[in-house]
């Protein structure tokens, strides 16, 4: 038996053992039309009427109706059995109607559910409309993908295809908005919204639509909540810019920049500012518990090798061991990660320095700590550099393209290091951030052989008293 495939869901199609077949188009208009009687017998003086009638509905003089339509009925069962087994006229049946004053030939078409793609979508929809969110989702999606235009479009308005076009418009209508409300309760507003807006586009005058869409923007808004960017990101997972405090984002590992001497001691300010994101970390992470902070970092820092270690005379405050820039140590702190990096020196007179160059080389050295310890968790980071160790050459917008570029070329070669990297942005340092610029960098990264480099090169600079580095929503100035 032939596969036969009939598509009235847009412009008439007919496939057989799915290859498509031409057919003329008095012969397209008379499947229409059989279609359009869902599996019912029509005579042929009705068929001839309908297909070949003209402006006013009258017939056309030139030919005898009966010799036309039995020679379109012939090509399309001819269509229909390309292979001669017989499926033309099992398809496309010959019978005989009681009628007065003698009996009449009539045409029936017979198609399976799976034969004739308007049976199939209203099945769909109709199971759909008892089924679970998910389960009617799924089946509305699919209906919905039959539908290629207008149904019935070779009919136009003509009295034997409207009920049948009403009634799968009506039901067409009704699969999109059923759909919009199977994805909202599955809480994908995202797949939601696209349904909604062609419904807008297609119905401004519908008002329960305009009301549907602004609810659906409305909730996506409030599930973005504080994000202010996300978007794939080359080689990896979501790129993702966030307004906040650094310390909320309890989905996700952390990193902390550091001096190189790791130093954690805030009293009276004198070595690290308690505003600074180190200074937060001890109250926020460690319950204020200081010595529980330094031993995990001591611990952490035993495969390292030191630099060298100050002499007393020349650091009397704070840590004396110094190590390399971009030593990274994994902290874990209730099943996550806080990673501890040093991208700035801790001057022995208790100024932090740092340059570009500097920063780039550890957040180079960063990312690979991030692979190997992360567990594959969003890692969330702030403008690191652009608090009281700030990297002075590089404004807050240099900062964030120089974080995501470096994370984008580490990613490039590992693309599992984390399904997202999260920038933390602090309400106070967004007027002074350049998001567009974001944008314009990943737009161009996708471009072969374009590559974004900034600030590396240069030197670095005294960045004024206090270690520290700005986070959350508390970055000291």
């Amino acid at each position: 038996m032939a596969r036969i495939r009939v598509s009235v869901l847009g412009p008439a199609k007919l496939e057989v053992d799915g290859v498509p077949t031409r057919l003329t188009p008095l012969t397209t208009r008379l499947l229409v039309r059989l279609v359009a009687a869902e599996g019912e017998p029509v005579p042929v003086r009705r068929l001839h009427r309908d297909v070949w009638a003209v402006d006013g509905g009258q017939p056309h003089a030139a030919v005898r109706h009966r010799n036309e339509v039995q020679k379109r009925v012939l090509e399309l069962r001819r269509a229909l059995d390309a292979a001669h087994r017989g499926d033309g006229a099992r398809v496309l049946r010959t019978e005989q109607l009681l009628a007065a004053p003698a009996p009449e030939t009539a045409y029936r078409l017979v198609l399976e559910p799976d034969e004739l793609d308007c049976a199939e979508f209203t099945e769909l929809v109709n199971s759909a409309l008892l089924a679970a969110p998910a389960s009617a989702a799924d089946r509305l999606a699919a209906a919905l993908a039959l539908v290629r235009g207008a149904p019935l479009a070779e009919a136009g308005d003509e009295d034997f295809a409207r009920p049948l076009v009403r009634r799968l418009t009506a039901l067409h209508e009704t699969a999109r908005r059923q759909l919009i409300r199977s994805r909202m309760d599955l809480g994908r507003h995202d797949l939601a919204l696209p349904v909604a807006e062609r419904m807008a586009r297609e119905r401004p005058d519908d008002r329960d639509v305009a009301e549907l869409l602004g609810s659906l923007r409305t909730r996506l808004r409030e599930r973005h909540g504080r994000e202010l960017l996300r978007q794939p990101f080359p080689g990896a997972g979501d790129l993702v810019v966030v307004r906040g405090d650094l310390f909320d984002q309890e989905d996700a590992n952390l990193v902390v920049g550091f001096t190189d001497t790791f130093d954690t001691a805030t009293e009276q300010d004198l070595v690290i500012s308690r505003e600074s994101v180190q200074g937060q970390l001890v109250e926020r992470l460690f319950g204020g518990e200081r010595k529980l902070l330094d031993d995990r970092i001591q611990a952490g820092l035993r495969p390292f090798t030191p630099l060298r270690t100050e002499r007393p005379q020349d650091k009397p405050r704070g840590r004396r061991v110094r190590y390399p820039l971009g030593t990274t140590v994994p902290l874990a702190v209730d099943g996550r990660r806080v990673f501890a990096v040093a991208y700035s020196r801790l001057g022995n007179d208790l100024v932090a320095r740092s340059g570009p160059a500097d920063l780039r080389a550890s957040l180079d050295t960063l990312w690979p700590a991030v692979a190997r310890y992360g567990m594959y968790k969003p890692v969330a980071i702030p403008l690191i550099g652009s608090g009281l160790a700030r990297v002075v050459e590089l404004d807050r917008t240099q900062l964030l393209l120089m974080i995501v570029e470096s994370f984008a070329a580490h990613c490039r070669r590992e693309p599992t290091t984390a399904p997202e990297l999260r920038v933390v942005i602090r309400p106070a340092d967004l007027e002074r951030t350049d998001l567009s610029a974001l944008g314009a960098y990943l737009r161009t990264s996708r471009r072969p052989g374009t590559s974004t480099d900034v600030g590396a090169g240069t030197g670095s600079q005294d960045t004024g008293a206090g270690a520290g580095d700005s986070g959350g929503a508390y970055g000291r100035r």
